[in-house]
C-alpha cells in the first residue's frame, strides 16, 4: 500500500479550510500548522503576478510529503521517523522523539515540521481533537501524519471531505483503480523538488 494526495491547483480556491480542519483534527497548539496554504503569484498572500488585466494567482497547500525515500527517517538516531511499512505514511513517535531536530534540517520542504520549543499552549481548556491523537509535548517534532489515527478506522485524513471545491483526493497509489492513481493518469502533475530525490506522495495537479 502507498497511500497518499492530490490536490488539483485548479479547483483550489485558498480558502484554508483544510488548514484549520487538520487543525482542529490534530488539537494543534497556537502557532502551529501541519498544513499551510502558499500563494503562487505576487509577493504577498493572496496577490496575483502581473498587471490587470494579465494577472495570475494560484496556491498551493503544502505539508509533509510522505515521501517514497524521505531524508527525514535517515537521520533520525532515535527511529522517532518513521515509515509505516503497511500505508507508507511517514509517522512521527514524539514518545520517541530526543528533539535533535536533524529530520527538520534534512527535509528539503520548508516549514513541514515544527518544534515545540517549550510546553505546547492549547487554544481552549478542553481537546478539540479527534480520538487517537497523541499529545503534544515540549521539546518534540511534530508534523502532518495523513491523520494517521483516521485511516487506521477507515476514514479520510480530515482536510479531504471539508475541500469545497474537492480539490482534494487521498487513496492508495499502488491501487490503479483508485481515484488519485486515475487522476495521475490523466492529469498533468507537479511535485515538489523533485530533483531531490525524495519522491513525494504528494501530487498537484496543474
Amino acid at each position: 500500500m502507498h497511500l497518499g494526495m492530490t490536490v488539483d491547483t485548479k479547483r483550489c480556491i485558498g480558502c484554508h479550510t483544510c488548514a484549520v480542519a487538520c487543525k482542529v483534527e490534530n488539537d494543534l497548539p497556537v502557532d502551529m500548522w501541519y498544513n499551510r496554504l502558499l500563494t503562487v503569484g505576487g509577493k504577498s498572500m493572496d496577490t496575483p503576478s502581473g498587471s490587470y488585466p494579465n494577472c495570475e494567482m494560484s496556491f498551493r497547500t503544502v505539508a509533509c510529503q510522505h515521501c517514497e525515500n524521505p531524508a527525514c527517517v535517515k537521520v533520525c538516531p532515535v527511529g522517532a521517523t518513521y515509515k509505516d511499512t503497511e500505508t507508507g505514511i511517514v509517522m512521527q513517535n514524539r514518545d520517541r522523539c530526543i528533539g535533535c531536530r536533524y529530520c527538520i534540517a534534512a527535509c528539503p520542504y520548508t516549514g513541514v515540521r515544527s518544534f515545540n520549543w517549550e510546553k505546547p499552549t492549547a487554544y481552549t481548556e478542553g481537546s478539540l481533537g479527534g480520538d487517537g491523537i497523541a499529545a503534544h509535548q515540549k521539546h518534540t517534532v511534530e508534523k502532518c501524519t495523513l491523520c494517521s489515527h483516521r485511516v487506521a478506522k477507515g476514514l479520510e485524513p480530515a482536510c479531504i471531505a471539508v475541500c469545497p471545491e474537492r480539490a482534494r483526493a487521498f487513496g492508495d497509489f499502488d491501487d490503479a483503480d483508485s481515484e488519485v492513481s486515475k487522476l495521475i493518469r490523466e492529469r498533468n502533475y507537479e511535485q515538489l523538488l523533485p530533483e531531490q530525490g525524495t519522491k513525494p506522495s504528494i501530487y498537484y495537479l496543474v
